[in-house]
């Protein structure tokens, strides 16, 4: 019998399930984003370009910093999802118990990596003068809260993993709340600049783990917490790894390649970067609904691997792909006609805002190929193949980004020959991984093998 937060993904029709799935996934995904925007928003309407500068510029580190651990939470989905199908309650607890320790352990070394890697690589990224002290600052406090922030990202893994969405969304809720009215009174009231946004968003960190931890140790499924039995066993661990590592090995490269395309942007001036924040900030809510349902095709995929339903993946794969196509055109065609009403909500300076709107034309436009990309490594990764994925991604995105960067981006040195190398990236990226599903689906879904989790 499955509880009101639970979704059944192994049987029945898929397309109202995957909207009941993905839509709070969405919706989770906009808040978690609103405590940057907030950040971004408040300093700059109350502070300066200088300040919304410093806070933009510290994005693509932090992400290349935190990915590797979030790509870890990816593979305690997998896993949960998988064990959940198949029934199996032992393992079930081992890899909830494994994976929180995991989280609270990374987190805790990630604070240390955060406060010293800050100054000498937003130097070596040509962080401006003038902006450098405050990106700092901002970075060194934001890493306090990886331990929450950590936790709250693998509480939130094992709860898709049972088809529970709406419960994160309410967490994230309370946090946001508390994030802005924090944003504020620090900001506008105690005039705390970069400091007073990067503690308020620590502290929402804070709260939405708090909340998600609660929800698990009161839980009376398979998945319930008990935080005195935390223990990492090593075969739930491997297994996790297995998955998640090449997923965050991924994303740490996918940010290798942004960083240096933020220095890039850097090259250009305050001006440009602020204008770039601001743009890519909006793009973070377009990005952030096609990510839930790349989650989606994840955790879909993994259970029906689970309960041995391999027909139904195909299934879900191409409802995930319809979907995250209309999403994507609809949500990155309209945030570039909005585009001048949208950076002035951001910023008041003409210059600033001529600037966001170029990147939108450019990047927001295109921006299903994106959704596509990643639902079909969603697939892939619920499947079982996390290197295939890792490999397409590092060719056809990150290597192909850097050899634009120091070679056509030298030729010609603009905003535009800059950000084209995203929607020629995505392309190359999904053709790969679309071949890579089609061999494999025809190798592990034949009758003679099976699927081992």
């Amino acid at each position: 019998m499955k509880r009101s937060y639970e979704i059944d993904m192994c049987n029945g029709p898929l397309f109202g399930k995957i909207l009941r799935f993905a839509v709070p996934l969405i919706l989770s995904g906009v808040l978690q984003l609103l405590f940057n925007a907030a950040d971004i928003i408040v300093v700059g309407r109350f502070t300066g370009s200088d300040a919304l500068a410093a806070v933009g510029s510290t994005s693509s580190l932090i992400n290349l910093l935190v990915n590797l651990f979030i790509g870890v939470s990816v593979g305690a989905n997998v896993m949960a999802a998988r064990y959940y199908g198949s029934g199996s309650e032992r393992e079930m607890f081992q890899t909830v118990h494994t994976a929180i320790l995991t989280a609270l352990i990374g987190g805790c070394f990630m604070i240390f990596a955060g406060v010293l890697v800050a100054g000498p690589v937003l130097e070596l990224m040509g962080t401006p003068e003038d902006v450098l002290p405050q990106a700092v600052l901002y970075m060194r406090l934001y890493f306090i809260g990886m331990p929450a922030f950590m936790a709250y990202n693998f509480g939130a893994a094992i709860l898709r993993a049972i088809g529970d969405t709406k419960r994160p969304l309410y967490f994230l809720s309370a946090a946001g709340v508390i994030n802005v009215l924090f944003n504020l009174l620090f900001v506008v009231v105690f005039h705390m600049g970069v400091a007073g946004v990067a503690i308020a968003t620590v502290t929402s960190q804070v709260i939405s783990a708090f909340l998600v931890l609660r929800c698990l140790c009161k839980s009376e499924g398979m998945y319930r917490l008990e935080l005195r039995r935390l223990h990492i066993h090593k075969d739930k661990l491997v297994a996790m790894l297995k998955i998640g590592l090449p997923a965050g090995f991924q994303g740490m490269m996918f940010n290798i390649s942004n960083v240096l395309i933020q220095s890039s942007v850097n090259s250009f001036g305050s001006l440009v970067m602020a204008g770039n924040t601001a743009a890519g900030n909006i793009e973070g809510f377009v990005y952030i609904a096609l990510n839930a349902i790349y989650q989606t095709s994840l955790s879909f995929t993994s259970q029906n691997v689970g309960a041995r339903q391999y027909k139904r993946v195909n299934q879900v794969l191409a409802v995930c792909v319809l979907i995250v196509t209309v999403l994507g055109t609809v949500l990155g065609v309209g945030a570039w006609l909005l585009g001048d009403v949208l950076l002035r909500i951001y910023s008041s300076d003409p210059q600033v805002i001529a600037c966001g709107v170029v990147r939108l034309a450019i990047i927001s436009v295109p921006y299903a190929l994106c959704g596509i990309m990643d639902v079909l490594a969603g697939t892939l990764r619920g499947m079982g193949c996390s290197i295939t994925p890792m490999i397409t991604s590092l060719t056809g995105a990150c290597l192909f980004r850097v050899i634009w960067i120091f070679t056509i981006f030298r030729l010609e040195h603009s905003q535009l020959i800059l950000y084209m190398s995203y929607p020629i990236s995505w392309t190359l990226v999904l053709l790969m991984n679309l071949a890579c599903y089609l061999v494999i689906r025809k190798r592990r879904f034949s009758p003679s093998r099976e699927i081992r989790i």
